[in-house]
């Protein structure tokens, strides 16, 4: 099995909105800041084929949805749908995934399931073949949003998905489209029902598996995020956040799981480090994948 990292459209947000209760002083020593206080942020997937027989998009980023008001808004980048011309530079089209995973159903993770914007026409959802798995709490949320987040949420997703009739919701740790080979990890900090998906590494004697690949969604958006106080202003839960970073990171360093980031604009892949005082942060990092073997 071989993993990408997919670059979708990229984003500018408002830097004290990504970093919480956390000062300028503190943060814009680890990225870069506009004169509008906006951070460069990817909206980064993450493909993987052969995975348990199947060819599989770990999320679609924020996509073209947007008619140009909310585009500019939100701090858009590209006009054009960059996800679809990543997958192609990879020799792949939308068409040819067969599972896409999504974490949760915020609008910068799942927005490039949908056609770009035109006018008059009403979302179309893309991806005709895959098979759509959303945690079945999380679920509930997008279904009934609370007045907090209501404004994250693409009102007309929901019905899209169940109307392709490919929807799986999932409850526990494994899907059925994919079975064993990805494990689910369950968080709630951020917003209810988020799910962080491991591609499971191999076996290590009678151990658990290790030096998998976890998709780390909103839970740990990249690395400045791995310092456990830090969280972001959209996080509904800030101490159930660093409480279930914790807990994450002390598992995904015993095991060797390197984690994935959506959200870092100049690193896809780290591997969890812990320093002389017991912080965490990246030890060796990968700026992108093309082709990495899991087991690289």
């Amino acid at each position: 099995m071989k993993l990408w990292s997919i670059l979708g459209n990229s984003q500018k947000l408002d830097g004290g909105a990504m970093f919480g209760n956390a000062p300028r002083a503190m943060w814009e020593r680890w990225v870069k800041v506009d004169a509008q206080n906006r951070i460069d942020l990817a909206c980064r997937a993450l493909l993987a084929s052969p995975l348990n027989g199947k060819t599989v998009l770990f999320e679609t980023g924020i996509g073209t949805f947007f008619p140009p008001d909310l585009r500019a808004r939100y701090g858009v980048v590209e006009d054009r749908h960059v996800l679809l011309d990543s997958l192609a530079q990879v020799g792949f089209c939308h068409e040819d995934i067969d599972v896409v995973v999504l974490s949760h159903l915020h609008f910068d993770h799942v927005g490039g399931l949908l056609a770009p914007w035109a006018e008059g026409r009403a979302p179309q959802l893309l991806f005709p073949n895959a098979t759509f798995v959303v945690g079945a709490k999380h679920w509930q949320r997008a279904l009934q949003p609370h007045p907090r987040d209501r404004a994250s949420f693409i009102p007309e997703l929901p019905g899209l998905l169940q109307a392709s009739g490919r929807l799986e919701l999932v409850d526990g740790d494994h899907s059925q489209a994919l079975g064993d080979a990805v494990r689910f990890h369950h968080s709630d900090g951020h917003t209810p029902g988020l799910m962080l998906a491991e591609i499971v590494g191999p076996a290590r004697g009678d151990g658990p598996p290790q030096g998998g690949v976890v998709f780390c969604a909103d839970l740990i958006p990249g690395r400045p995020w791995m310092h456990v106080p830090i969280t972001m202003g959209y996080d509904r839960n800030a101490e159930c956040l660093i409480d279930e970073k914790r807990a994450f990171l002390e598992d995904m360093l015993a095991r060797d799981v390197r984690l994935f980031f959506t959200h870092d604009a100049e690193c896809a892949l780290a591997q969890v480090a812990r320093d002389d005082k017991g912080r965490f942060g990246p030890g060796w990092t990968r700026p992108e994948l093309r082709g990495l073997p899991l087991a690289a």
